[in-house]
């Protein structure tokens, strides 16, 4: 059915997964979720009608918290008993888990989910482990439009958890509304071992395992890392006392009470202030350019153009051209296309 001018009528060109996924419907999330991070062309072309269609009727803004740490810090307990929480509040959790993906087929451990038993058996909560594939950071490509996802599912607060420390976690930063960096009590070689972009970045530092023998040498640890805090530049959109470091146990349940509460104070103060709309704009703008960059890629992959760049590649190699000069033909080839 058609309306004036030719134009589909977006009531009966409406996805399936369309009213489920708005109905919160957990199945037809998974689903949808599965249709975005797919790469076959015509499940592309459906997911992105599906975005759309979900983005024209539903404004909803979850509160989305990036979660990165060091390999055995417990960031699933950490995880686990966090969401319990705040299903306990009756608040509706999203957990996107980005697992480490093998390099030789792609494959993924997918352990996450098996690791937070109680917190997967919540209805109000929703676990999604996905494959990082060779995606820059550990971040997986589509983890973006499945936030957009669960937030039109109705979820109040998305964890997306990303594989490992380093420089290239920054990238969360353009996903995340609030970035939470979970550490294990250290001395100070570990402090010099964690890097200074993911603390530039950080806007909570939580030292877990602050229980038991350890409980001390947390304490110690977020004195420290908050005065590594203090010698960083202060940012504009963060209020007096921001990015802060508290110490919590996830085994114990104790400081996640406290550090929900400063996540919502900054979270708050960053809508009054007119930093959250901003930098949701900022972050739709850089996904709009990686989107772009990422077609132009894509052409690089055609059988045609590869190869036309390995005939060139030979000619580079064996002296016959030079690389720039190749170079250019090719983008004039891509040009032309």
């Amino acid at each position: 059915m058609t309306r004036p001018g030719g134009h589909p009528d977006p009531m009966t060109t409406r996805d399936p997964l369309h009213d489920p996924v708005l109905a919160g419907d957990r199945r037809a999330l998974a689903r949808a979720i599965t249709l975005v991070e797919s790469t076959r062309p015509d499940h592309r072309d459906r997911a992105a009608a599906l975005l759309d269609g979900l983005r024209a009727v539903t404004q909803a803004q979850a509160l989305r918290i990036g979660l990165s740490g060091t390999p055995g810090v417990g960031k699933s307990t950490f995880i686990e008993t966090f969401g319990l929480m705040l299903t306990g509040q009756g608040q509706r959790v999203a957990v996107l888990a980005v697992d480490p993906s093998s390099a030789r087929t792609g494959g993924s451990i997918l352990g996450d989910k098996t690791r937070m038993d109680y917190l997967t058996r919540d209805p109000k909560a929703f676990i999604r482990p996905s494959p990082a594939s060779s995606h820059l950071g550990g971040v997986a490509r589509r983890t973006r439009e499945a936030v957009s996802l669960c937030e039109a599912a109705g979820f109040d607060v998305v964890l997306i958890e990303t594989v490992g420390v380093g420089q290239s976690e920054t990238l969360v930063a353009q996903i995340s509304d609030l970035f939470v960096l979970l550490l294990a009590p250290a001395g100070g070689d570990e402090l010099q071992g964690v890097k200074r972009g993911i603390m530039e970045i950080a806007d909570l530092i939580l030292v877990n395992k602050a229980d038991g023998e350890l409980k001390s040498t947390a304490r110690r640890t977020v004195a420290d890392y908050a005065g590594a805090l203090r010698l960083l530049r202060k940012r504009p959109n963060d209020p007096d006392g921001f990015p802060k470091a508290l110490a919590v146990s996830a085994l114990e349940s104790s400081g996640l009470e406290k550090a929900w509460s400063e996540m919502q104070s900054l979270a708050d103060w960053r809508r009054a202030n007119g930093y959250w709309d901003a930098t949701r704009a900022e972050q739709a703008a850089h996904w709009f350019a990686e989107e772009v960059r990422a077609g132009l890629l894509a052409q690089l992959d055609r059988p045609e153009t590869r190869a036309r760049m390995a005939e060139m590649a030979r000619d580079v190699a064996s002296g016959r051209r030079a690389a720039r000069a190749a170079a250019v033909d090719l983008l004039e080839m891509l040009r032309g296309a």
